[in-house]
């Protein structure tokens, strides 16, 4: 059993990645919002919809994710580790989609690594509900 606290380093670090990709998107907008571009054809044109496309995908299943974290923090007691570890994962494999999202075109790949987070926040919630 480990502290229930561990659970907040992968939330952070899903919050840092998140934060990351605003910045990216930011970078990669900012030459045609500024104004900075003057051809029709933008450099990072291709780029931009899979970046802001794979931001919005970071708001979607791992909702999931930061509820049952939070439920297992909030109960103040120490959480088994294949909970922290399974949280490991899905941030890890947020990581990866996001690479597989943005650099290629890969629509199976994608969904094979999005398998891997769904399972693992599946997992940390089955884990939560029948653990009690």
């Amino acid at each position: 059993m480990l502290p229930s606290n561990l659970l907040l380093y992968p939330m952070l670090a899903h919050v840092l990645w998140v934060a990351f990709l605003y910045v990216l998107l930011t970078l990669v907008r900012a030459p045609s919002v500024w104004g900075l571009i003057q051809s029709k054809k933008e450099p990072w044109g291709e780029v931009e919809p899979r970046i802001s496309a794979n931001l919005s995908n970071q708001f979607e299943w791992p909702l999931f994710f930061y509820v049952v974290c939070v439920l297992l923090v909030s109960q103040g007691s120490a959480v088994d580790s294949v909970q922290v570890w399974l949280a490991w994962v899905f941030v890890a494999g947020r990581l990866f989609h996001s690479c597989v999202q943005i650099l290629t075109k890969n629509v199976r790949l994608r969904g094979l690594v999005f398998t891997i987070n769904f399972l693992a926040v599946l997992a940390m919630w089955f884990l939560f509900i029948f653990n009690r």
